[in-house]
């Protein structure tokens, strides 16, 4: 059996050592510019470098988003940033994801000896598709997100065994079809496929009949009104074994919008069941509980299985409201420690002395512990942590380790 890779989103240095710590095999982040999530912190270029260099030192891989749809005035830049990330002698990324033929021709020019990934945003959903991307030398395409999984074992069975296929198996679900959408460009002049989405699918709606302008005719589903583009988020934590028998090589997380918090829930939940399937598949149906609690413990809108198993239900469509289900708050992550037992924080999230948090290790521990002390940079007692990005110090009984995460239920 064939491990598939585990593809985790990072938006800013601080989650990309965080997907690194708990457990993926690569990562995909976004330059400040030609990305589809203008919106995340993303990566300046010598934060790409350093964010390489480090992933490269735990022997995780690095892809470079630059998915817009170009336009001729992004050309140049788009040249000049591509000569930028493959200047001789400094560190470059293992890939880069591309949806548009014309910066994908630019890549092959400019930087030959860099994997080109081909983006969902490209619409992949036949084998011939695939294999015109390969001709041009692709290495990877992924798939669109409206495949079964049928569909997807059919191209696996009609591409060259060298072309790899990667696939979305957790997060948000856009509404329009591989994720061109028009609605924010329409309604706000923020371009989606500029990576500028404001996320009108979001939003609630009502109609209007153009006799009465300004009488709004509510459209409902239940009592809390209609969301009629909100589509639920992708998990497929509960079928490794038929995303790995349909012959996918790269299993994606969505999210560069997301917290450490999330990126490292899931992260962690399909490291382990990937592994624990490879290893037995007795194994993975034993910790099915296990991976379903964890995964529950991201930010999330109601779970669906999207387009794997044919068209979507109307569980794909949430119905009731747009907001997610927040079942922990992410309180920091643990960046140092000393000799002491102590551990130092960016705080978050409000929290007080006395207070029972959780902390979550990279290992598949979580640990109840009391929050004994709380100083601040200048050694001062406080009884409690209100200011949001504020350096803290803590003593919680017993040592923790960097990267451990902070979070508290509810």
């Amino acid at each position: 059996m064939k491990k598939p890779e585990l593809l985790v989103p990072a938006g800013s240095p601080e989650v990309l050592k965080t997907a690194v710590r708990y457990g993926a095999d690569a990562v995909y982040i976004g330059g400040e510019a030609f990305g589809l999530r203008a919106k995340a912190k993303n990566f300046s270029l010598e934060e790409i470098r350093n964010g390489i260099r480090y992933a490269h030192e735990h022997g995780v891989r690095v892809y470079v988003t630059a998915n817009i749809l170009a336009h001729n005035r992004d050309l140049a830049g788009v040249k000049r940033y591509l000569e930028e990330l493959s200047a001789p002698g400094e560190v470059q990324p293992d890939a880069l994801i591309i949806s548009d033929p014309g910066v994908f021709s630019i890549a092959r020019e400019v930087c030959p000896a860099i994997e080109c990934h081909i983006s969902t945003q490209a619409n992949n959903t036949n084998y011939a598709t695939y294999r015109f991307w390969h001709g041009q030398g692709a290495k990877r395409v992924v798939a669109a997100r409206e495949l079964t999984l049928g569909e997807i074992r059919e191209i696996r069975e009609n591409i060259p065994a060298g072309l790899e296929i990667e696939a979305f198996v957790h997060g948000a679900m856009c509404i329009s079809y591989s994720g061109r959408c028009l609605l924010s460009n329409y309604f706000t002049g923020r371009d989606a496929n500029q990576g500028a989405c404001t996320h009108p699918c979001r939003w609630k709606y009502a109609l209007v009949e153009e006799t009465r302008p300004g009488e709004y005719f509510p459209v409902y589903e239940n009592e809390r009104g209609t969301y009629i583009f909100n589509s639920g988020d992708l998990c497929m934590i509960g079928h490794i074994p038929e995303l790995i028998g349909a012959g996918i090589d790269s299993f994606k997380i969505e999210g560069r919008m997301k917290t450490a918090l999330y990126v490292a829930a899931a992260a962690r939940t399909y490291r382990r069941a990937i592994d624990d399937y490879c290893l037995s598949p007795a194994l993975y149906e034993e910790n099915l509980p296990w991976y379903a609690e964890q995964i529950a413990c991201c930010t999330y809108r109601k779970f669906t299985t999207g387009f794997y198993f044919g068209k979507p239900s109307a569980q794909a469509q949430i119905y009731d409201n747009s907001t997610y289900v927040k079942e922990y708050t992410y309180l920091g992550t643990v960046e140092e420690t000393d000799g002491d037992g102590r551990c130092r924080i960016t705080q978050r999230n409000k929290f007080s002395v006395g207070e029972e948090i959780e902390v979550m290790k990279p290992d598949g521990r979580n640990l109840l512990l009391t929050v004994k002390r709380i100083t601040d940079e200048a050694g001062s007692d406080l009884s409690s942590a209100p200011h949001a990005k504020q350096i803290l110090y803590l003593d919680l009984g017993e040592p923790l380790e960097q990267y451990d995460i902070l979070r508290r239920k509810g």
